[in-house]
C-alpha cells in the first residue's frame, strides 16, 4: 500500500473516492445543443480511466431559463438531458471515477439578448460589468420559480446516476443574495443581517434535499471572502460555512476567494502565469479547520508537490487540480507509475478559460489532444514500419513532430539554426512574468531525449543537408520572421524596429514611442510592458476598435496592472500608413479606416506589431524533389488518415511544413499541425 497522501482513499458520506486528486467544475464549452454529448463524455472519461477519483463537471448547469449560458453550459432545465447525463456518468463509473455535476443559476452573469430573451434576474440592480446586462430586481415569484427549478435539476441529475450535485455560489445568483455588495432586496431576503442574506440560498438547499432525499451528497461551491472593501469579510465567510456544518444538509464545502465580476477580479480567483500559485490554499485550510466539514479546492495548482502538500498538511480532503489536468490527463496515472517527472506540465497561459470567455471551447495551449479526444490521440501508437524522419526547426511545433514521430518509433533529426530549442516561445520567456511558457519546450526536450532524438544545433540546414540522411518524411517547423510592411503595402519600413527587436533587447526602447499593432497579440504588449518599465512615453496604437483581442481577458489583467501607473496610452481605430524620417525623430502618417482624416505625429522610435512571414525558403528549395510536392490531403488530415498524395514519381520524400512556416498563428495551432500530421506518419 502506497504511503502517498495523494493516493489515499476518501470517504465522503456513503461514496468511497479512491484518491484525493479531482478535477473541479469548469464548463469546457463542449455541450451540442445545451446536451453533454460524446465529446464531452470523451473527454471526461479520459480523465477517469486514468485515475481521477472525483470528476465535477459543468461549470455550471443552469437550472432555469432566465439563466441562459454564456459559455455553451449544459441545460439542466430540459428533461432531454437525463440520457445524456447518463451516458457521461457511465463513462467515468466504467473507471471507478466518482461523477457529480455543478448547478446554478446565473442571475446578472449572463446577458437577456441569449436564449429565449429573457430579462436576467438577480438581487441587485447593478449590472455586473463582465457581462453588462442590467438585471431585473427579483421577485417573490422569481424566488418560487427559481427554487422549484433547482429542485427539477437536482432531481434529473440523480436520475441521470450522478453522485451528487455542488450549488454554485460565486459570482451567480445564490451568492448575489449574501454579499452586502449586490443586495439590494427589503424584506425576509434583504441585505440587514446576515441570516437574510443568506435566506434564499438555504431555502434552495431545502427545496434540493426534499427532492433528492438525504442519501444523496450535495455541496456548495461558495466564496468564502470576496476580498473587497465592502463585501464578504472573512470572518463572515467563516459563519457562512459553520452554518453550512450546523445544517446538516450539506456534505461538502468546496472554497473560493475573491470576485469574478470583472476580469481582474476573476484573474485573482483563477491566476495566470506569474502569479502566485495556490494563493487561497491556506485560506481554504482555515475553512477547513473551523468546520470539520471535507473540504475542495482549486486554485492553480498546478503541481504534483502542491498537491500533495494540500493534503498531507491537513488543508484539503479533496484537491483540484483542473487546469494540470487540461494539459496531461494522465496525472494520477503516472503519480502511480513513479513518473511524475513525465507529467506535460500547465504553463498558466490559460488559453483554455480565454477561449471560453471570448465564445470558443477549452483548448490547451500545448496539448492539442484536450477536447479532441474523439480524433486526437492523448498516447501515440506505434507505426507498423519505421522511416527516417527529419525536422527542421526546434520551435513548440518542431518539437512535437519530433516527440510524436519517435513515439511513433520512427528514427529522427532535427535541425535548428539557433543554439537552444524553443523558437518564439524563447523569446516570449523574455519577460519574467511569461518564463513558465519554457516548460513547453522542456517538456518535449525531455521527450524527445528519452527517445533518442538526434539534435544538431546551430546548424543553418540547407536542401543538401536534409537529403544526405536520405529520409521518407521532412517536416519544415522553421516558424517565421517578423513582418516589416504595413497593410497591403510592399514597402518594407526600414525605420522601423519590431517587437520581437524590443523583447529580445536587440533595441534598446527610446523615449517616445508609438507601438503600432496590426496582430493584436502578445508581442505588442510585451514590449509596451518592457520600453514603459524602463521610462519611455508609450502610445499603443491598433487599427481595430479594441486593442489586443487575440490576448483575451485573462491575459490582459497582468499587463493593464504593469501598465496603467506609467506614460503609456492606448489608440484604437488608427492606422499607420507611412513612416518618414524627419533629423532625428520620425513621422508616423496617420489615419483611420472609418474616415478620411489623416494625421502627422512624431515620435523617437516607432515598432511594428504585424505577425510573421514563414521562413519557407528551405521548403521550396526541397519541394521539386518530394513525392507530394508538399500537398496535403485536408480531407485525409481532418479524418485522421495517412497522407498518401503521391504527385511526383521521382520524388524522394515526403514533404510538409507546420506552424508559422505555413502562416502566422500561435503556439497552439503549430502544436495541433504537427500531432494530427505526424500521428499517421
Amino acid at each position: 500500500m502506497t504511503k502517498d497522501p495523494l493516493l489515499q482513499p476518501f470517504q465522503l458520506k456513503h461514496l468511497t473516492l479512491k484518491n484525493r486528486i479531482m478535477t473541479t467544475a469548469h464548463e469546457p464549452a463542449y455541450p451540442e445543443d445545451g446536451m453533454p454529448k460524446e465529446r464531452y463524455a470523451a473527454y471526461h472519461a479520459e480523465r477517469a480511466k486514468a485515475g481521477v477519483a472525483l470528476a465535477m463537471t459543468a461549470g455550471s448547469a443552469a437550472v432555469s431559463r432566465d439563466s441562459p449560458p454564456v459559455f455553451n453550459n449544459v441545460l439542466a432545465y430540459k428533461d432531454e438531458v437525463v440520457p445524456w447525463i447518463r451516458n457521461l456518468t457511465d463513462a467515468c463509473h466504467e473507471h471507478g471515477c466518482a461523477v457529480m455535476i455543478q448547478l446554478t443559476h446565473l442571475g446578472r452573469r449572463t446577458g437577456w439578448n441569449k436564449g429565449d430573451w429573457l430579462p436576467s434576474v438577480s438581487s441587485t440592480r447593478h449590472r455586473e460589468p463582465a457581462h453588462r446586462a442590467f438585471p431585473k430586481l427579483i421577485e417573490d415569484w422569481d424566488i418560487d420559480r427559481i427554487l422549484s427549478d433547482f429542485a427539477d435539476a437536482a432531481e434529473r441529475m440523480q436520475a441521470g446516476g450522478m453522485d451528487g450535485i455542488e450549488i454554485q455560489a460565486y459570482g451567480h445568483l445564490l451568492d448575489q443574495f449574501w454579499s452586502p455588495l449586490t443586495n439590494d432586496c427589503v424584506g425576509p431576503y434583504g441585505a440587514d443581517t446576515l441570516e437574510n442574506r443568506l435566506r434564499f440560498p438555504m431555502d434552495v438547499l431545502d427545496a434540493i434535499r426534499k427532492r433528492v432525499g438525504e442519501e444523496f451528497i450535495v455541496g456548495f461551491r461558495y466564496t468564502a471572502d470576496e476580498a473587497q472593501k465592502g463585501g464578504l469579510t472573512a470572518d463572515e465567510g467563516i459563519e457562512i460555512s459553520r452554518r453550512f456544518a450546523a445544517s446538516g444538509k450539506v456534505d461538502f464545502l468546496n472554497v473560493i476567494r475573491g470576485r469574478i465580476h470583472t476580469d481582474p477580479a476573476l484573474t485573482d480567483v483563477i491566476p495566470v502565469q506569474g502569479m502566485k500559485s495556490a494563493p487561497h490554499l491556506d485560506f481554504a485550510g482555515e475553512v477547513r479547520k473551523a468546520t470539520g466539514m471535507p473540504t475542495f479546492h482549486a486554485a492553480r495548482i498546478p503541481d504534483v508537490a502542491t498537491a500533495r502538500h494540500a493534503v498531507s498538511a491537513g488543508l484539503l480532503d479533496m484537491v483540484g487540480m483542473t487546469r494540470a489536468h487540461m494539459a496531461d490527463p494522465h496525472i494520477v496515472q503516472k503519480i502511480v507509475e513513479g513518473r511524475e517527472d513525465d507529467i506535460r506540465p500547465c504553463v498558466g497561459a490559460t488559453y483554455c478559460l480565454d477561449r471560453i470567455y471570448q465564445a470558443g471551447d477549452a483548448l490547451c495551449i500545448h496539448n492539442p489532444a484536450t477536447g479532441r479526444e474523439l480524433s486526437m490521440p492523448h498516447r501515440i501508437a506505434p507505426a507498423a514500419k519505421r522511416r527516417k524522419v527529419v525536422v527542421v526547426g526546434a520551435g513548440p511545433g518542431g518539437l512535437e513532430a519530433a516527440r510524436v514521430a519517435a513515439e511513433r518509433g520512427h528514427d529522427v533529426t532535427v535541425f535548428e539554426a539557433a543554439a537552444d530549442p524553443g523558437g518564439q516561445v524563447r523569446l516570449t520567456a523574455q519577460s519574467p512574468r511569461r518564463r513558465e511558457m519554457l516548460g513547453i519546450i522542456d517538456w518535449r526536450m525531455a521527450q524527445c531525449a528519452a527517445r533518442d532524438v538526434e539534435f544538431r544545433f546551430n546548424t543553418f540546414a540547407e536542401a543538401d543537408d536534409v537529403t544526405a540522411l536520405n529520409p521518407d518524411t521532412v517536416i519544415i517547423a522553421t516558424g517565421g520572421l517578423p513582418h516589416t510592411q504595413l497593410f497591403e503595402s510592399a514597402t518594407e519600413q526600414n525605420d522601423a524596429v519590431t517587437s520581437w527587436d524590443i523583447i529580445s533587447g536587440d533595441v534598446a526602447p527610446s523615449d517616445s514611442i508609438l507601438i503600432y499593432d496590426e496582430s493584436g497579440d502578445h508581442p505588442a504588449l510585451q514590449a509596451a510592458e518592457i520600453a514603459a518599465a524602463k521610462g519611455s512615453k508609450v502610445e499603443v496604437m491598433t487599427p481595430d476598435r479594441v486593442f489586443a483581442p487575440d490576448i483575451m481577458a485573462m491575459n490582459l489583467v497582468p499587463y493593464m496592472r504593469a501598465l496603467q501607473d506609467k506614460d503609456v496610452t492606448f489608440t484604437v481605430t488608427r492606422r499607420l500608413l507611412d513612416i518618414r524620417r524627419d533629423g532625428n525623430k520620425l513621422t508616423a502618417v496617420i489615419g483611420t479606416d472609418y474616415s478620411d482624416h489623416i494625421y502627422d505625429a512624431q515620435y523617437d522610435q516607432i515598432v511594428v506589431n504585424y505577425g510573421t512571414i514563414p521562413l519557407d525558403d528551405l521548403y521550396f528549395d526541397l519541394k521539386p524533389m518530394s513525392s507530394n510536392l508538399g500537398e496535403v490531403d485536408y480531407d485525409a488530415l481532418i479524418d485522421g488518415q495517412v497522407q498518401d498524395v503521391s504527385r511526383n514519381p521521382d520524388g524522394k520524400f515526403q514533404l510538409f511544413r507546420i506552424g508559422d512556416a505555413v502562416s502566422a498563428r500561435n503556439t497552439h495551432a503549430a502544436i495541433y499541425d504537427a500531432l494530427r500530421l505526424v500521428k499517421d506518419i
